[in-house]
């Protein structure tokens, strides 16, 4: 993202785990973003944040989605 600060912006192998656990590595591995943990289909807003991850977890908890700065 060009006018976002320096940092990982995207966490592929987080697929499968644990969504607190998930959000808890974006924060440690991304000190300018706050991870959101939500159940994948709650409706969101479509503005891009560089300051926002979303983590789409399913019924289990389970990370379901690359999170991804936006």
């Amino acid at each position: 993202m060009a006018n976002c600060p320096a940092g990982k912006e995207s966490w592929p192998e987080l697929v499968g785990k644990d969504g607190n656990d998930a959000a808890a590595t974006v924060e440690r591995q991304n000190r300018h973003v706050r991870a959101i943990v939500l159940k994948d289909g709650t409706p969101v807003t479509r503005d891009f944040r560089c300051d926002r991850v979303w983590v789409w977890v399913n019924d289990h908890r389970f990370v379901v989605r690359v999170p991804h700065v936006g």
